[in-house]
């Protein structure tokens, strides 16, 4: 893979198996993945064109099956660059009714947990990430305090439900946001709020400020705290 700066862009390109017509027509579209379960969310790509545009620019996609991809963003130069409109999000509207939280994000993808981290620590959080199910409960047993769980449905080991059973076991009035680009989760789960994904700052913060005004006591969410579960 080699990559090189291009006139107001930048070209990254592999030699890889490359991809065929049909797939390179859905690359960029939400979910759209080639890969086995639990080996992909078919959102890279997506974010990567999203962000694109979102600065004014575009991003191309140009492969051959046996030769490769060539992946090519670009970016309006110097003054021309267009600034993303600043988004009044609900939860800044509403923030003076609670304070901030400490919010634990579970995601297997690298790139979309950074993503949420970013978003919730904008938002004014204390965001922890935890790239599985696993290193959730770990955080979760030695934790001090945490407010708020949002975690991927799509995970190897563990998916977000079973996360979500365990952390109902052991603290059932900890609030937990399943994130999840599938209408269902299979039967027989537990019941929780749902955050579709891809998902922007404001939908997330929506979100939060939902589970808010649910949790009434001016607003402030039900926590987990260590130092009151004995059990712990």
């Amino acid at each position: 893979m080699g990559e090189r700066a291009v006139n107001g862009g930048l070209s990254v390109t592999d030699t890889g198996v490359g991809m065929d017509a049909a797939t390179l027509k859905h690359a960029t579209e939400p979910f759209f993945t080639t890969k086995g379960p639990g080996k992909g969310t078919g959102l890279g790509l997506p974010m990567v064109h999203g962000l694109a545009e979102q600065f004014g620019g575009r991003f191309e996609l140009s492969s051959r099956i046996g030769e490769g991809t060539i992946a090519e963003i670009w970016l309006p130069a110097g003054d021309d660059i267009a600034k993303p409109e600043p988004v009044r999000s609900p939860a800044r509207a509403q923030e003076r009714f609670y304070e901030p939280l400490v919010v634990l994000a579970v995601d297997d993808d690298p790139l979309i947990l950074t993503n949420t981290t970013a978003m919730l620590e904008d938002l004014g959080h204390t965001a922890i990430a935890a790239s599985s199910g696993r290193m959730a409960l770990e955080f979760l047993r030695s934790a001090d305090t945490v407010d708020l769980v949002v975690t991927d449905q799509v995970m190897p080991d563990m998916t977000g439900a079973e996360l979500a059973k365990v952390i109902r076991a052991e603290w059932p009035k900890l609030p937990i946001i399943l994130a999840t680009g599938f209408a269902e989760t299979p039967s027989g789960r537990v019941a929780l709020p749902r955050l579709s994904k891809p998902f922007t700052q404001e939908d997330l913060a929506e979100k939060i400020t939902s589970l808010h005004s649910q949790a009434g006591k001016k607003g402030r969410l039900l926590r987990l705290r260590n130092d009151e579960n004995p059990k712990i």
